[in-house]
């Protein structure tokens, strides 16, 4: 996502006015790993426990498992790549990459935030319109599909314009636009319009929507056990995803602020410290693709017994049983019921109706029974031999 940065204020330079010390860099470089490093073991896990466990197969997953694969993806493609450039000036890695270093965040960062206004969709549907049909898995891998395809369409022109330039003491990777002048500017402010603000605000509407449902009231005669654990099972849910969201944003808006600003007074790119404030953004929106797999870990029971799966291995790491159930596609309990769970508690409830009523009548056959059974003799002159066990 730093196209615009190295097409607009990069080739002005043709020395490397931006030399940091050594120490310096070496913070950065530890800043910027560790990123690289929770992001990609992360986000590959989510991804396992997504893909290994069939419970965990739902739409809403399969979303989350898209998110995480554009996350990693940008993660390991693109970070280390983009602090190097940035820190040091200077292009190592030849033009093919500059290309595609260049086209590929536009994609993944689309891929990721249309992910979650899926699932923000899917939410609405489910809770608002909870009759309607879901989903299927076609259609889900279908609208995932769609998502990638239009964000590669979105990103070509930084794949086709972007090229580089050899100069006497350094390599630039920049986006060689028609018109240097106006195109880098009015680019970025398409891409924040379409990967930043158009999906916030969808995403914006339907939680707010889905939140006023969930927490503003309750089903008026329904108090059973069983929808009050329902409501709480979606209630943790959209919590969730609403948490995600709000760091996406909150991540990647200072990204964004950066280059209106420099867009707009590109005097500000000659500024002592502007390098550092750009190593600041760029972490910053970096980071967005580490901190899912933790708020998965923190706030989703069964992304946290599929982590503790995970590190086993490790010494202070205990799997209990109730953690190994939380994966099982067999499991059914109360507070998340599904419909073979109804179906079996209506079956006993009509055994025990069946059952009650069968009981009654042999007890009052007994009575009957009882009250002349002292005279009442069978053919071979023994008396009755009545057993009301039998039928309860």
């Amino acid at each position: 996502m730093a196209a615009p940065h190295n097409g607009s204020n990069i080739t002005a330079n043709y020395t490397n006015q931006f030399v940091q010390p050594p120490w310096r860099v070496a913070l950065w470089s530890v800043a910027y790993s560790s990123v690289l490093a929770v992001a990609v073991f992360g986000n590959l896990i989510v991804i396992w426990i997504i893909l290994a466990h069939k419970r965990m197969r739902t739409v809403t997953n399969y979303f989350l498992l898209n998110l995480a694969f554009s996350d990693a993806s940008m993660a390991a493609f693109n970070t280390l790549i983009n602090f190097i450039y940035a820190a040091h000036g200077d292009w190592y890695f030849g033009e093919a990459y500059c290309k595609f270093h260049n086209f590929f965040p536009v994609t993944s960062v689309f891929a990721s935030i249309y992910s979650m206004t899926a699932i923000a969709v899917d939410r609405y549907m489910a809770i608002i319109h909870p009759l309607k049909p879901r989903l299927s898995a076609k259609a889900t891998t279908g609208v995932i599909v769609c998502i990638w395809s239009l964000a590669v369409v979105l990103a070509l022109p930084l794949c086709y314009f972007s090229t580089t330039k050899t100069l006497p003491h350094r390599t630039l990777c920049y986006v060689a636009w028609p018109r240097m002048s106006d195109d880098p500017f009015m680019y970025h402010i398409i891409v924040t319009v379409l990967v930043y603000l158009l999906p916030l605000v969808v995403m914006g509407i339907t939680y707010t929507i889905v939140g006023v449902t969930l927490w503003g009231g309750e089903i008026p005669g329904d108090s059973s056990d069983n929808y009050h654990g329902q409501l709480r099972a979606k209630r943790k849910v959209v919590k969730m995803m609403i948490i995600v969201v709000v760091t996406f944003a909150l991540s990647w808006l200072p990204y964004h602020v950066f280059f209106i600003v420099t867009g707009l007074n590109k005097r500000l790119s000659k500024w002592k410290y502007i390098q550092q404030v750009y190593l600041s953004v760029l972490w910053l929106a970096m980071s967005s693709t580490m901190y899912n797999p933790i708020i998965y870990c923190c706030l989703n029971s069964r992304f946290r017994a599929g982590f503790k799966r995970a590190f086993r291995w490790c010494p202070f790491i205990k799997v209990s049983s109730y953690d190994e159930l939380e994966l099982r596609s067999t499991r059914l309990h109360p507070t998340r019921q599904s419909s073979m769970y109804t179906l079996s508690r209506m079956d006993t409830t009509m055994h025990s109706l069946s059952t009650r009523k069968r009981s009654y009548i042999t007890s009052r056959h007994t009575e009957i029974t009882g009250c002349n059974g002292s005279s009442v003799k069978t053919q071979n002159g023994g008396p009755p031999n009545a057993q009301p066990e039998e039928f309860s």
